[in-house]
């Protein structure tokens, strides 16, 4: 469900394109009610848009095309990292995180100058994000300003221990919809350039631009095995081993879906799982 708000927020006497068109996205409704409250007060903000999710901050996002978006760093499934990483980049606007205090993450915004607001949020640092994002969209290509800023605090939060434990879900496209895929139900990633293809049990086919080894690392070792350069598998799905000459392997998956293994990790395979 999509929720919306602020479309008749107008102040009388003010034109439209004056004014900062702001999305909100956080799961949970009162910390929205009460950022949405805030925002009301200031004659030059419209509410544009609100999501209580990931997934919908994506749609609305893209969709709605607003100049500020303020996400929630923690909400579940797809978090506000999860967002900036899955929008496309023609669409991205200016971004600010609203999360509880993390002091690697706060660094992490300060260190690649992405705002952000700790909950709970107060007016007047609200106002100064405000003032910022007006800056910021006066400026020569500032989203691909944003952009740089934005990819430099994923990769920082992401390399550290503080991110969330293993990846349960990802966003996938399917046409205009955006589906969130249980992890467990994929069999395998294969990479192709900059994209990876992402087949899973029942053998549906889904592509995201994604880095694998980024993926990798978000994914439980356990239950994720490399097989090369460019594919993982879903050790669960492993029916069947068979060997090639020279010393690599043929792994078939439960969909009956067929990857190589490399030299060096055909060596791993057979200390991790074709051992007793």
């Amino acid at each position: 469900m999509h929720t919306f708000a602020g479309k008749d927020a107008c102040v009388p006497g003010k034109e439209m394109s004056v004014k900062l068109r702001v999305v909100i996205a956080d799961d949970e409704r009162p910390a929205r009610s009460f950022l949405a409250a805030t925002l009301r007060d200031f004659e030059d903000v419209e509410i544009v848009g609100e999501a209580e999710n990931g997934a919908e901050a994506i749609e609305v996002i893209e969709r709605i095309r607003p100049d500020l978006a303020l996400l929630d760093l923690q909400m579940p499934e797809v978090d506000g990292l999860g967002v900036v990483r899955f929008l496309k980049k023609t669409h991205l606007p200016l971004i600010a995180f609203v999360t509880a205090y993390d002091e690697y993450a706060v660094r992490a915004f300060e260190l690649s100058a992405i705002d952000y607001l700790l909950k709970p949020v107060d007016r007047t640092r609200l106002r100064e994000t405000l003032n910022r994002a007006n800056e910021r969209l006066e400026q020569a290509d500032w989203r691909g300003r944003e952009a740089t800023r934005l990819n430099k605090v994923v990769a920082e939060i992401e390399n550290t221990n503080t991110t969330s434990a293993y990846l349960e879900r990802i966003p996938v496209r399917q046409r205009d919809e955006i589906i969130i895929l249980p992890v467990r139900e994929i069999a395998s990633v294969v990479a192709d350039g900059e994209l990876l293809n992402i087949t899973t049990t029942k053998n549906e086919r889904y592509v995201i631009n994604h880095r694998l080894k980024d993926l990798e690392a978000r994914f439980d070792p356990n239950k994720f095995v490399r097989l090369s350069r460019g594919a993982l598998a879903n050790v669960e799905m492993i029916t069947r081993v068979s060997p090639l000459p020279g010393g690599t392997y043929i792994v078939t998956l439960a969909n009956n879906q067929q990857l190589s293994v490399s030299r060096l990790q055909s060596r791993i395979l057979r200390e991790q799982m074709l051992k007793l």
